[in-house]
């Protein structure tokens, strides 16, 4: 049970961080606009369930495959790159836009599908496999969920309550330094490991 708690609590709080300020949050914040809270929240937390076991399978079998030493190096360079993607920030493109903003027959449909494709290949599903890598599936899995439905539900929130987003700057900077202080730990356990 103990690496189960580890995995849940350290995935839950990486992907808290790194949906800060992410676009998901901005689409999260866009559909709260259009529509109730309760069906944007399940939409999201059914595609980023799906995405994220995805993300998982993938990274558990990668540490099936490979040396921890070596996981723990590459998952350290991937965090670092993260802290660097971070730092860049992200914003809605205009077809994103559009697609919060239609509306169809089923709110919980729209958000889901498009929360979906929008994870794809998102730092958030990087970060995820990396994380699976290192720590155990399930626990994974459901911290990271629960991560990133935790920061969409406070974008909504937030945006709800007080009609503005986060401080995206400062958030972006604290999200950034997580990373490389996530990235500098792992490859240090790396080299230890390695040497």
């Amino acid at each position: 049970m103990d690496g189960f708690l580890v995995a849940l609590v350290i995935s839950f709080g990486v992907i808290f961080v790194a949906e800060l300020g992410d676009k998901s949050q901005l689409m999260a914040l866009t559909f709260a606009t259009r529509f109730k809270p309760v069906p944007v929240l399940i939409g999201i937390t059914v595609a980023t369930a799906i995405v994220h076991l995805a993300s998982v399978a993938i990274g558990y079998g990668l540490n099936a495959a490979l040396p921890t030493g070596w996981i723990s190096l590459i998952a350290g360079l991937a965090f670092l790159a993260f802290g660097a993607w971070t730092l860049r920030g992200d914003k809605l493109t205009e077809e994103e836009k559009r697609k919060a903003e239609k509306t169809g027959k089923s709110a919980i449909i729209a958000v889901g599908v498009a929360f979906f494709l929008a994870e794809l290949g998102d730092k958030t599903m990087l970060a995820t496999i990396t994380l699976a890598t290192k720590y155990g599936w399930f626990g994974t899995w459901l911290g990271s969920t629960l991560g990133m439905v935790a920061a969409d539900a406070l974008a909504i929130l937030v945006g709800r309550l007080l009609g503005r987003h986060l401080p995206e700057k400062a958030i972006r900077y604290g999200a950034a330094v997580l990373f490389a202080i996530c990235g500098l730990w792992l490859i240090f356990e790396a080299v230890a490991e390695l040497s």
